[in-house]
């Protein structure tokens, strides 16, 4: 008898403290992913585009191709670097409303 209801107030404390566990983890991770929703929504805002995936993943594109035209005209490729960054401004451009 003494033993069922040490082993049952050790199952309740443990169930607990897992349930503590799961809730402040939880709690940490929906405070970065708010975090992160707001920094991207405001990021968005300024610039003038949509908040979705697809935008995002466009601007990361357009950047990259304006970081190749930049590389091309410090290796002293002009042409490429002209056709990097018009490249890079077409895609920024779909991008920006």
């Amino acid at each position: 008898m003494i033993q069922s209801n040490f082993f049952e107030w050790l199952g309740e404390a443990l169930g607990g403290l897992i349930g503590f566990i799961i809730r402040a983890i939880r709690g940490v991770v929906d405070g970065l992913g708010g975090a992160v929703n707001d920094f991207l929504g405001g990021m968005a805002r300024s610039i003038g585009m949509n908040a979705s995936i697809f935008s995002f993943a466009l601007l990361i594109l357009g950047l990259f191709l304006l970081y190749c035209s930049v590389r091309a005209f410090i290796a002293r490729s002009i042409v490429a670097g002209v056709v990097w960054a018009l490249l890079g401004l077409l895609v920024l451009s779909w991008v920006v409303r």
